[in-house]
């Protein structure tokens, strides 16, 4: 067995950008679709998408809804509410760069839907 690590890339995170039709909570309502477009923008400019790297993707429902807007980062199963591209940027320039949790940000364990 080899001691090479098998995740294709070092960081991975999904934005829930999930729309309720019916009027609940939800992150789409909450500006996740910018947060999402700022940290995909952000991890390209500073060289860290792709293979090796980071990977920033769209999620359905993450079941956080009350904390909305989330992202989460694996593979360290860290959970982020953001309020403003601010926020997102700390995110990629602190964890997605130098692996350095954004503790402000973290998303309260008992928020949930």
């Amino acid at each position: 067995m080899s001691d090479t690590p098998s995740s294709y890339y070092q960081r991975h995170i999904f934005f829930c950008l999930n729309q309720r039709s019916n009027g609940e909570a939800c992150c789409a309502t909450h500006n996740a679709q910018a947060g999402f477009d700022r940290c995909k923008a952000q991890v390209k400019a500073a060289g860290l998408a792709g293979p090796g790297a980071v990977r920033v993707n769209k999620a359905g429902c993450l079941d956080r809804c009350a904390a909305g807007p989330v992202a989460v980062v694996y593979p360290e199963a860290v959970w982020y509410t953001y309020v403003d591209l601010s926020d997102i940027d700390e995110i990629v320039e602190s964890h997605l760069k130098n692996g350095q949790v954004v503790e402000r940000l973290l998303t309260p364990a008992h928020l949930g839907r």
